[in-house]
């Protein structure tokens, strides 16, 4: 016994609680530091893929009586390489109804680019550039984003280029009607400062992939900017650069995604443990002719499990237009089964 104390005695050993309490708390100065240096590597990693795009469009002109009338004006916006073969993503509202679209590089380079596909359901575009030695920005995973991580975006605010701002993912699953009167499902909500210009732009995490594509501000509020989740980029653009447009079908809610109480379930044996809460209904939708109701939540269609907004819209393929498809909802504490038969979607007109 006397041998194994001084074998310990002689090895110096502390006990783990006593190392911890020795050691020296990190600094309020190098915390700062490594935010810090966070950020300045994804402005560095990502800012080469940002552009500034300056667009001709021909808009109705509302001072007219006539409602052909129409007239051109100037504007600009944000976006981002995504492939080294010169596909750009950004807003459709950016570049919708454009005769002209102009993209600058941030190494100064200026190239004329062309419209390949837009969809104003979720307000994005895609627009191409023939230009060599680009670099793309990596595209990240939304499903994995939390409230409260750290959040980056770069842009060009009212032609300032190339513009950082920094907060945090405020909320996950809002939904957000944009000044054309669409409804925008699913939306990033963060506070990391968004103005007119930085549409079309990055939001990206502190890995340096793109998390969203910035898209509006409630002017009126501070700190309240949304982002369309890559994840739904990802699902919308192959159809854009292939047809020019993404096909769907439409049934007509708005809605945002939502964990359901484990109490439901267990007992419906259900395979999701969330779904897609209706917060609104169009007039004459194929949802209000179904007898779907405001409160009511989606979690399954065509015998697919819903659990959020993306898998809604995978399923509204346009191969279910006229189709007679089950629509399973939990209306407060019953399970329902509706007929619902979706119609062919519709781009908003701005």
């Amino acid at each position: 016994m006397t041998r194994i104390l001084q074998l310990v005695s002689n090895a110096n050993f502390e006990p783990e609680g006593r190392r911890i309490l020795d050691t020296a708390p990190t600094s309020d100065e190098q915390l700062l530091d490594a935010y810090s240096q966070a950020v300045i590597n994804v402005v560095e990693k990502v800012s080469p893929a940002v552009v500034n795009i300056d667009v001709q469009q021909r808009v109705r002109n509302r001072r007219s009586n006539n409602p052909r009338s129409s007239q051109e004006v100037s504007g600009n916006g944000s976006g981002f390489i995504f492939t080294r073969d010169g596909y750009i993503l950004t807003n459709s509202h950016v570049v919708h109804h454009a005769t002209k679209i102009e993209v600058a590089l941030s190494d100064g380079r200026r190239f004329p680019a062309e419209m390949i596909g837009e969809d104003p359901d979720t307000d994005l575009a895609v627009i191409r550039i023939n230009a060599p030695n680009l670099v793309a920005a990596r595209l990240g995973d939304s499903q994995s984003l939390r409230a409260g991580q750290l959040a980056i975006a770069i842009g060009n605010p009212y032609g300032f280029q190339y513009t950082v701002t920094t907060g945090v993912v405020s909320a996950l699953g809002r939904s957000f009607r944009s000044r054309s009167g669409r409804l925008i499902d699913n939306v990033i909500q963060t506070d990391a400062a968004l103005n007119p210009g930085n549409s079309g732009g990055p939001l990206v995490a502190s890995n340096g992939e793109v998390i969203g594509v910035n898209t509006a501000v409630i002017l009126a509020a501070q700190g309240i900017c949304f982002a369309i989740p890559i994840n739904t980029a990802k699902m919308i653009v192959g159809s854009l650069i292939k047809d020019g447009k993404y096909q769907r079908s439409y049934i007509g809610v708005g809605g945002q995604n939502v964990d359901l109480p484990r109490r439901l379930t267990r007992f419906y044996d259900l395979a999701v443990e969330s779904g897609v809460l209706v917060i609104s209904i169009e007039n004459g939708s194929p949802a209000q002719k179904a007898g779907l109701v405001i409160g009511d939540v989606i979690v399954g269609m065509n015998d697919q499990p819903i659990t959020n907004i993306d898998d809604l819209h995978k399923v509204l393929t346009d191969k279910q237009v006229g189709v007679r498809s089950p629509l399973t909802v939990l209306r407060r504490t019953e399970k329902l089964t509706l007929d619902v038969v979706p119609v062919e979607s519709r781009a908003i007109e701005d």
